[in-house]
């Protein structure tokens, strides 16, 4: 899935338009070249600061109706994405004292004192030329630092008609790395259960919940979507013949394996950097967490402990497994280190905690508790340590799942009446609906970061 193409091999411009979003210009080498600090972003600050940004509209390059009807459009997107990620004020262009598209857009036409006079310390500008003849589209897009009065990231994107959206998305990506050193999520999906066909399905949406796309029709029962570190695989749980089995599918090929087996198959989680995944078994009557191929063959058993053993989530570096058992009675985390076999209880909040969900960054394990009579999403070290709780008075709210950079969560909650799937930071904060589909929507799995053509 990789958009970096060179334009060398090209040799004619039809080569060009039917190639997909090209980058072909860095406008300045990326901060994390030149061993900078990213000091404006801390996405793991839980005070974090919102950063003043403007965005007006792009401009159309050649003033014509069809780039200036996809620079509006390429601008709303943009801006849309950005604001998304909880990491911007994003200032009213009712109070912009210059238009780009005017005075133009490169660092020496911009008056970076109208723009700090407006409160804004960001500003992006882009430009959009189309040869209507060709079909041939570029797309020039910059970030500035107003305050210091100079370019951050620019870039100039190559594509066709149709293009916009992944050269909004593809930018939005370089500006998120030039300001916190991550990639952010904008190229990532999200996979989750809806019943709006009758049956339980997987459905497959982008990461802000548009475009959501029925992925199984298996017309059963369909359950815990995981996805591959590569983001190519889903396993999961169907009863489409009759029993809970394990299925492991190509998200576009139309190839994959069932593992029916005596007894259930449920709560796949795939190993990071590897083709294997653990997963719930019961065939040898006692519910228990085994590691399986990519293939479906057994590797070995991980857990051995009387009394059920499921869910299970990996550390980002494979080395440990966190899990539910009630194996004290009632159904808590417990993590395990692989080599040495330790086995450590987690939470003790309540008498029942599921469904964990390992941080990115390995420090953090989110998980759904109850108390009170309510589920509510918490958080809690690895260690044990600094447990929070992120949603509260608002239904029962469960399934957490990491974004790829950590910084945000997505979760099913019934707080509007039926299950819907919400997302918020990693901190709980600007929590708000995904996208609402007919019927229920629930187990949300956030997708690895992969880029695509």
């Amino acid at each position: 899935m990789a958009l970096k193409k060179s334009l060398k091999g090209c040799n004619n411009l039809k080569t060009i338009v039917n190639s997909v979003v090209l980058i072909v210009l860095w406008v300045m080498v990326p901060a994390s070249a030149l061993g900078a600090e990213y000091d404006y972003i801390d996405i793991r600050n839980p005070y974090l600061r919102k950063l003043p940004i403007a965005i007006p509209v792009f401009a159309p390059m050649d003033n014509l109706s069809t780039e200036e009807a996809m620079a509006d459009e390429s601008t709303r997107l943009f801006s849309k994405y950005l604001d998304f990620t909880s990491y911007f004020q994003m200032i009213d262009p009712e109070a912009f004292l210059e238009d780009p598209s005017r005075t133009g857009i490169t660092t020496d036409a911009i008056a970076f004192h109208n723009w700090t006079a407006v409160g804004a310390e960001l500003l992006v500008t882009g430009g959009v030329r189309y040869d209507e003849s060709s079909g041939l589209l570029q797309m020039e897009l910059r970030l500035f630092d107003t305050l210091k009065g100079k370019l951050l990231v620019g870039k100039l994107y190559k594509g066709k008609a149709g293009d916009e959206r992944r050269m909004v998305r593809r930018f939005a990506s370089e500006v998120i790395h030039a300001l916190t050193g991550d990639w952010g999520i904008f190229d990532s999906r999200i996979a989750f259960v809806s019943n709006g066909t009758g049956h339980k399905e997987i459905f497959i949406s982008d990461f802000d919940g548009n475009n959501p796309r029925q992925w199984t029709r298996h017309n059963s029962i369909t359950l815990s979507p995981a996805w591959s570190s590569d983001g190519k695989w889903l396993a999961y749980t169907s009863f489409a013949k009759g029993n809970p089995d394990l299925y492991i599918k190509h998200i576009k090929e139309k190839r994959g394996i069932v593992l029916s087996k005596k007894g259930i198959h449920t709560s796949p989680s795939w190993v990071p950097g590897q083709f294997a995944l653990a997963a719930t078994l019961s065939f040898s009557g006692d519910p228990e967490i085994y590691l399986l191929t990519g293939n479906a063959k057994i590797i070995k058993r991980i857990t051995k402990k009387w009394g059920i053993d499921e869910s299970p989530t990996w550390s980002p570096d494979g080395r440990k497994v966190a899990f539910v058992s009630n194996r004290s009675g009632s159904p808590q985390i417990y993590i395990k280190t692989i080599d040495t076999g330790q086995v450590d209880r987690l939470t003790f909040l309540g008498r029942y905690n599921t469904q964990p969900s390992w941080s990115p960054q390995g420090k953090r394990i989110a998980f759904a508790g109850l108390e009170d009579g309510q589920i509510n999403i918490y958080v809690i070290g690895a260690d044990g340590k600094d447990l929070f709780q992120l949603t509260r008075d608002s239904g029962d709210n469960e399934s957490p799942s990491w974004a790829p950079d950590g910084s945000l969560i997505t979760f099913s909650s019934t707080r509007e009446g039926v299950s819907r799937i919400y997302v918020m930071t990693a901190y709980g904060t600007d929590q708000r609906r995904l996208l609402i589909l007919s019927g229920k929507q629930s187990s949300p799995a956030w997708s690895p970061r992969v880029v695509s053509n």
